[in-house]
């Protein structure tokens, strides 16, 4: 089939989709049932989930996507342990709206999580995922798992939308969207479940000690790590003497930036070696992504060769890096091109801990993502997603196949992602018929969607 048909077939599926994801709201206001309080015995057939974020982390900031300022050996070699996905993507080009739906496997459009939180003082006191849409910490912890967030939280600042609300039973981090690496201070603490302790290292390395010392605390029954860095975030901060690695690297900003990769970097390979000191393994199920694109003109990311960057749709925005690792389960070095989200993150999961709700027909809160697991295991038939979308604001997007509509405003862009992957060619008037196509598909999807709840805010609530 060619590519231009092979599209035409994608639009068709899209718009089918598109109108299913409609559908699936008109049972989503009936609540889901409370987990049991008395949560489920763990079994031994159930793998560990560290689950590790990088913030902001520019697409091409790995060396096994090319960097070559940037030094990443112990994500490169998660990588040749893994699966990497080269088409991978958030589902917003911001950190709130896109870790919402990592842990939740839904589009955050379908409950008005569309923007930022902002600082404590700005945010309102409701502002997070609802209360009656499980998060994947609290479905772990209801099959029986150990459960700990170590890092950025940035799903609301109220008690009920804290992280020991929310089925993680430890937490080491801050609510915000930012903090210092050093010198931090009380208006942003660090907190160890609710309340503020002193900490003295660089924030990363910080970071590490506490995931490593989890891993270790709980090696005997399945856990749940959710360590979302906020490295390479701003400020840029790092370590002097790093910085003194980097020399080569003229600029800067992008210097500091190329050493906070490189803590961030280091701590990953402190957690990878304590799953293999501790025998762990082939029993753990370690997944890596960035929340979404590098935020280039904030913190010298690069997302070559993507166009645009954080909080922009286009694809150096919300094309992020994804490496899965499951020794013994999924085949190693694998370089996987199929089109997958950050939605398909829980699902998967949740399907590799058995702990899966029940199929979509009957699940009050159908996931949006997929569990990713046959392709992962290296079914060459598998397929994740024909069709994603994003909406931020007044800005809109859709892929389908290979075709990238972009709506700002009032005004329609269609890009051709197979022969300008770099979206430098806008068709939108040389082919009328494939932009309406797409725009039919994003109507669709916005119609299963609903308005804002909050006000776009940036990140805030750092020092």
């Amino acid at each position: 089939m060619s590519t231009r048909r092979r599209s035409s077939a994608y639009v068709a599926l899209a718009l089918a989709c598109a109108a299913a994801l409609a559908s699936a709201r008109q049972g989503s206001d009936s609540k889901e049932p409370e987990a049991s309080p008395n949560a489920a015995k763990p079994t031994a057939a159930q793998p560990n989930v560290v689950l590790i974020v990088a913030d902001d982390l520019g697409w091409a900031d790995l060396g096994v996507q090319g960097a070559r300022d940037v030094r990443t050996p112990n994500l490169d070699r998660l990588a040749a342990e893994g699966v990497r996905f080269t088409c991978a993507y958030s589902a917003a080009p911001l950190c709130a709206p896109s870790r919402a739906a990592l842990l939740l496997g839904r589009y955050p459009q379908r409950f008005g999580l569309e923007s930022n939180p902002g600082s404590a003082r700005a945010a309102a006191a409701d502002y997070g995922v609802p209360r009656d849409e499980p998060l994947l910490s609290e479905r772990l912890k209801a099959a029986g798992y150990a459960t700990a967030l170590v890092g950025k939280w940035h799903l609301g600042y109220s008690e009920p939308m804290r992280p020991l609300a929310r089925g993680f039973e430890s937490f080491f981090g801050f609510l915000s969207g930012s903090s210092r690496y050093v010198g931090i201070g009380l208006r942003n603490p660090i907190l160890r479940g609710d309340e503020p302790v002193a900490v003295e290292k660089y924030l990363t390395d910080a970071f590490a000690d506490e995931a490593v010392r989890f891993v270790a605390e709980h090696a005997d029954r399945p856990f749940f790590l959710y360590l979302p860095f906020n490295a390479p975030h701003s400020p840029l901060e790092a370590p002097e003497d790093v910085r003194a690695k980097f020399a080569n690297v003229t600029q800067d900003e992008r210097r500091t930036y190329a050493a906070m990769v490189a803590k961030l970097d280091e701590a990953v390979g402190r957690v990878l070696d304590e799953l293999a000191a501790r025998g762990l393994d082939e029993r753990t199920l370690v997944i890596f992504v960035s929340d979404n694109g590098g935020a280039s003109a904030e913190n010298a990311a690069s997302n070559a060769p993507w166009r645009g960057e954080k909080p922009a749709l286009y694809e150096g925005g919300v094309r992020v890096p994804f490496v899965a690792r499951w020794k013994g389960r999924f085949p190693p070095g694998v370089v996987e091109a199929r089109m997958v989200s950050l939605l398909d993150v829980a699902p998967t999961v949740l399907a590799a801990a058995g702990a899966l709700p029940p199929k979509r027909t009957s699940e009050p809160r159908p996931f949006d993502g997929v569990d990713l697991g046959p392709l992962l295991s290296g079914d060459p038939k598998a397929r994740a997603h024909d069709a994603l979308f994003w909406r931020l604001g007044g800005e809109a997007a859709a892929r389908v196949g290979d075709f990238k509509l972009v709506r700002r405003g009032t005004a329609y862009e269609l890009y051709d992602l197979a022969e300008d992957p770099g979206e430098k060619r806008d068709l939108a008037k040389r082919k009328p018929k494939e932009l309406a196509k797409l725009r039919t598909a994003l109507e669709a999807w916005e119609r299963g969607m609903v308005a804002p709840r909050f006000a776009p805010k940036g990140d805030g609530g750092g020092e």
